[in-house]
């Protein structure tokens, strides 16, 4: 797959006009506002859910629910994801922009996964499964902190823009 032809960027600019024009008439980019957060309210119930359960032994099955639930919210943002990706970049998954964000969410779906299947399977106990979705978590909050720092990049570059272009109507004596 290769990605659409964009102008020439300028230095490291995140989108370019053509792209941060995609990228806010998508019908996904309202989709991923709304699904991160709620999976990130998932996650804060499950991990706290699970950290019960592995310090007291008590609430198995509402922990294991949880993160079900969680692996499902993951599951969805990242399908949508790679809608957005395509309808941006013209590809689904590792456009440069989001090239490593996007390898750091194999790693967080392979892990849910894992924690699935040794669900399913009735592999290693409970614990063990607990563990494994601890480490899923733990890829999870990196993966979420590489999106939220290039949010904040995204951010910056249209105020940067958007002062340029403040700059450039503003007469000069």
């Amino acid at each position: 797959m290769r990605e659409v032809p964009t102008a020439a960027r300028a230095g490291s600019a995140l989108y370019s006009p053509e792209e941060r024009r995609r990228r806010d008439s998508s019908v996904w980019t309202p989709v991923q506002g709304v699904l991160a957060p709620l999976q990130f309210l998932a996650f804060l119930v499950s991990l706290t859910l699970v950290a019960r359960f592995l310090t007291s032994g008590a609430g198995e099955t509402a922990a294991t629910i949880s993160i079900v639930v969680k692996t499902a919210f993951l599951y969805a943002i990242m399908l949508t994801g790679c809608l957005w990706e395509r309808d941006v970049f013209g590809r689904y998954l590792f456009a440069r922009s989001f090239f490593w964000e996007d390898v750091g969410s194999m790693f967080v779906i392979a892990l849910h996964s894992a924690y699935l299947l040794a669900l399913l399977s009735h592999w290693g106990g409970a614990r063990a499964q607990m563990f494994i979705a601890l480490a899923a978590y733990a890829a999870y909050v990196i993966n979420a902190t590489q999106f939220l720092l290039k949010l904040r990049a995204a951010r910056l570059q249209s105020a940067q823009d958007a002062g340029a272009s403040v700059a450039l109507a503003v007469p000069t004596k």
